[in-house]
């Protein structure tokens, strides 16, 4: 299988100096937890995050009614009346109308001609679920394949004019590479910037070139944007780019593209330097790899 070596013949410029970074990894969010008060006549009330089910003091009711409404009307894809859904969720029916009220002022419903649906609100919540449950869907992945493979992979998409590094899965054993110089800005450097470049017409490259000109990152890096244009001109289609030591000295890199519809994406991988006799033989693992999974990541890879 053929590849695109993107790597000049000799280097052409002092290295850049470099900076300190963290390297690249799967960050969760760090969420800040508020103090919960006691409830109102509850003294010295177990607080609910200290073990076992929630004393029941500190449960808000309301709270609870107003979820049952908004799973019971869930359940009725055609709408249903205030009365069948006090009925159904055995609250009271005044209660119902004022938990109804308040439910449609906020957006988690919305009542046309009588009749309850879920709101706007509510249908991003679940729109939300489910892109959290893609992006799990593709994190799984790439653990499994840098597991397998042994190397750090990282999975980027070409949206809205700009590369985005979607996901990245690396170990203690296979670190990612040091974000050291903006990857958004750098596609001309690296193997994610070169692949999904190579997925563009002539116009998009050229316009991504005018907001992102090249810029020498190390002594090896592309020269100029004519002479990255003639590159990637020549990049045979759905072959993987291999670049090395042009974003990162030491470091080397393979990304293999993904085509599915519109979408513009590619899945890669990196390697220090001294394990060049490692690169193409993990490249060419990780496109079958990809080539055996894209059916079922198909649904995912467009988080």
């Amino acid at each position: 299988m053929a590849t695109v070596d993107t790597a000049a013949a000799e280097p052409h410029a002092p290295p850049a100096p470099s900076r300190p970074c963290a390297p690249l990894a799967q960050r969760s969010p760090s969420v800040a937890v508020p103090e919960q008060p006691h409830a109102s006549g509850v003294s010295g009330s177990p607080h609910p995050d200290a073990g076992g089910p929630p004393p029941t003091s500190t449960l808000i009711g309301s709270v609870q009614r107003a979820m049952r409404l908004l799973e019971t009307v869930a359940a009725h894809t055609y709408g249903a009346p205030a009365k069948q859904l006090a009925r159904e969720t055995a609250l009271a029916l005044p209660t119902t109308y004022h938990l109804l009220r308040t439910l449609v002022h906020e957006g988690y419903l919305r009542r046309e001609k009588g009749l309850f649906f879920l709101g706007e609100a509510a249908e991003r919540l679940g729109s939300s679920g489910a892109q959290q449950k893609r992006r799990s869907a593709v994190a799984d992945t790439l653990a499994h394949w840098r597991d397998s493979i042994g190397v750090p992979v990282y999975y980027a998409m070409y949206r809205d004019g700009e590369i985005d590094i979607m996901c990245v899965s690396d170990s203690p054993e296979a670190p990612a590479v040091e974000e050291w110089a903006d990857f958004r800005e750098t596609g001309h450097a690296h193997a994610i910037g070169k692949c999904l470049l190579s997925q563009l017409d002539e116009d998009a490259r050229r316009d991504h070139l005018s907001r992102y000109p090249v810029t020498s990152i190390t002594p090896y890096t592309v020269r100029d944007n004519d002479a990255l244009l003639r590159r990637l001109a020549r990049m045979p289609r759905m072959e993987p780019v291999v670049e090395r030591q042009e974003y990162a000295l030491g470091t080397i890199c393979a990304a293999v593209p993904i085509t599915v519809g519109t979408t513009v994406a590619t899945m890669a991988m990196s390697l220090p330097s001294h394990q060049a006799d490692r690169l193409l033989p993990a490249a060419r693992r990780l496109q079958t790899e990809i080539g055996r999974h894209l059916g079922t990541l198909t649904l995912s890879i467009s988080i």
